[in-house]
């Protein structure tokens, strides 16, 4: 038997190899594919590629009696690396006319993620920081877009400063919040102007698959060119009206960062051991407290620039707060009736997206766990 099991094993070494070297070739495959794309308008994700991929080999799976979700993971995970790699490709110039891009903040994580893509796509690009502010009027006053990268509270400062910019030079933004700076940038720029709150922080590996939402502002199709850029780099647009914008961003954003910083306030203050915790928990339970630490291994000050950017999120965590009150007097009352109602209303309330986000999490769980089996392993 244990000859028998050796000479097996011996052949599934050899098959992994194989795969290996499969692997290796698609992905020089797609470098290919990825460098004649940067001379065309195609851009490096494509959805209806991936799904049409994704879709006939999960096909072929179910026939050879194979798990499709198994094909899928392993499918996904490889166009995550393709796309990993040409995040340092050169990419296709939308607009080689436009005179030179200066971000201000550029310096910035997230500012000097947006230079670094521009840069490859062959535009001339200029940094200024708070230190240049004294010099930089000759610059701005030449260029032909400006793109304020600067932390939330010194947005406004930033962009009332801002109006000698020539008339055709776009102006643009890449805060968080977006009624305000859109207002001021139409305030004092004659020309073109959009608003961008990227939905994603740096460091990330590529833009592919990343969402930008954009909120109009004026003269469209002076940025047309930006938006087909952005498409090009992988991204996925979303338009968005400004103030629906900042109220959806309040859910969104101010709240889930706030009810994080609280839960890790509140660990911090019990003071259990970590490990412990870690060793203890579940995959799900593991990943709502990896979510948690997440926030705190990140800038303070942008978070909470965040929360408190406006009056809205804080009356919005109020209201939490209060309902959170209203759910601690179920357990005062020991009511669990009370609370089997108030579950069966939320469940209505989210409907078929119950089941859809029970599918999506078991993935996430399942990373997760395999995450966590590698972490224990490099010790």
């Amino acid at each position: 038997m244990l000859i028998e099991l050796s000479h097996l094993r011996d052949q599934v070494d050899v098959l992994d190899k194989e795969i290996l070297e499969l692997v290796s070739r698609r992905l020089a495959l797609v470098q290919k594919i990825t460098e004649l794309k940067n001379h065309s308008e195609v851009p490096f994700y494509v959805r209806e590629r991936e799904d049409f991929v994704v879709s006939s080999l999960r096909e072929e799976a179910v026939l050879k009696n194979i798990s499709p979700d198994l094909i899928e993971d392993i499918l996904r995970r490889i166009f995550r690396e393709s796309y990993a790699r040409s995040g340092a490709a050169s990419f296709k110039c939308f607009n080689p006319l436009l005179r030179k891009i200066v971000v201000v903040g550029g310096g910035g994580k997230l500012g000097g993620l947006f230079v670094k893509h521009f840069r490859l796509s062959g535009y001339d690009v200029e940094v200024i920081e708070r230190e240049d502010w004294s010099t930089s009027r000759e610059v701005l006053s030449k260029a032909g877009m400006v793109l304020v990268a600067v932390p939330i509270h010194k947005t406004l400062e930033v962009i009332e400063t801002l109006n000698y910019l020539p008339d055709d030079c776009l102006l643009a933004d890449v805060t968080s919040i977006k009624s305000k700076p859109l207002e001021s940038m139409l305030k004092h720029h004659k020309g073109p102007v959009v608003g961008l709150h990227p939905m994603f922080g740096s460091p990330i590996s590529s833009l592919t698959k990343q969402v930008i939402v954009y909120c109009d502002g004026r003269v469209p199709e002076s940025y047309a060119w930006l938006l087909d850029q952005f498409r090009f780099w992988g991204i996925t647009l979303q338009q968005c009206n400004a103030l629906e914008h900042d109220k959806a961003m309040t859910l969104i954003q101010a709240l889930r960062h706030f009810t994080s910083f609280v839960y890790g306030l509140h660990l911090a203050q019990e003071n259990p051991d970590l490990s412990d915790l870690i060793e203890l928990s579940s995959p799900i339970y593991r990943l709502e407290l990896v979510m948690v630490g997440r926030l705190f291994a990140q800038d303070a000050s942008l978070y909470g620039d965040i929360i408190l950017s406006s009056n809205e999120n804080k009356e919005m965590i109020k209201r939490f707060h209060t309902r959170f009150s209203e759910a601690i007097k179920l357990l005062d009352e020991n009511d669990k009736q009370g609370f089997v109602d108030a579950f069966e209303n939320v469940a209505t309330w989210f409907g078929r997206f119950s089941e859809r986000f029970m599918k999506e999490s078991q993935n996430l769980l399942f990373q997760s766990q395999d995450a966590s089996y590698r972490n224990k392993s490099d010790k």
